[in-house]
């Protein structure tokens, strides 16, 4: 048999090919199709008493997620650090990122050191040493069990209060501070992603009451969490996110 020239050798191979049964391609949209966004913490988060009727924070994170995706709320208005345990035996089986805001409602339960006299700067520095400790075995509790559910995970800072006295505002911030160290150290040691809502609501306009994002500042939240977990795949190192 004369042997086949190789220009005919591979047009029978292209048209052998041509005529086999491709693999399945993968369907990237099939990736992200049963992602499912959990709101832990407080009223940052479950703000629907303060809008007045207006859209809160999930359901703007609703509208800024793709359809596919879901987005539940366990947050609960007035929780505290130690609340969150009770509202992660909520999950849903299907829960993919978990968000937590928590930490306010544990520093208004302190907020009477802002008037508490002290006799020296080291007294009053060790009163703030004594609630800075007790927050930090509290969001440590916390974050053991929410790392234990070995998903992806952002935590928030505390915003800054938006009190009508400047002098009020200005000693609560201050103090605010001292939590938001717990929690941005903690985002850190654990590579978690850190939202600075000190960056992101920054803006009279981005809060309802002294303490409680509005619609507009809950856009801004909601806006960010969908960022966070559209862009921010499950790493090993922290990013921060402030806009």
């Amino acid at each position: 048999m004369r042997s086949l020239s190789r220009r005919v050798l591979l047009q029978v191979m292209g048209t052998t090919a041509a005529s086999l049964p491709f693999p399945p391609q993968a369907d990237a949209s099939k990736d992200n199709s049963m992602q499912h966004v959990v709101l832990l913490g407080d009223s940052i988060f479950d703000n629907a008493a303060y809008v007045a009727g207006g859209p809160e924070v999930l359901k703007q994170l609703r509208e800024r997620l793709p359809g596919h995706w879901q987005a539940t709320l366990n947050a609960v208005d007035g929780a505290v650090t130690g609340g969150v345990e009770r509202q992660l035996q909520r999950l849903p089986p299907d829960a993919s990122h978990l968000v937590i805001s928590v930490g306010g409602n544990d520093a208004l339960h302190h907020a009477g050191l802002l008037d508490q006299g002290a006799r020296s700067v080291a007294e009053a520095l060790s009163h703030i040493s004594d609630v800075r400790e007790q927050f930090q075995r509290d969001y440590s509790t916390m974050i053991a069990g929410v790392l234990n559910r070995k998903l992806p995970t952002s935590i928030c800072t505390i915003y800054d209060a938006r009190f009508p006295d400047p002098q009020r505002r200005r000693l609560a911030n201050t103090a605010l501070a001292v939590f938001n160290d717990v929690i941005t150290r903690t985002a850190f040691m654990h590579g978690l992603t850190l939202i600075d809502l000190r960056l992101i609501c920054n803006e009279d306009v981005d809060y309802a009451n002294p303490i409680e994002p509005s619609v507009t500042g809950g856009a801004k939240i909601a806006s960010v969490i969908a960022a966070v977990v559209l862009e921010h795949a499950a790493r090993s190192r922290s990013e921060v996110y402030a806009r």
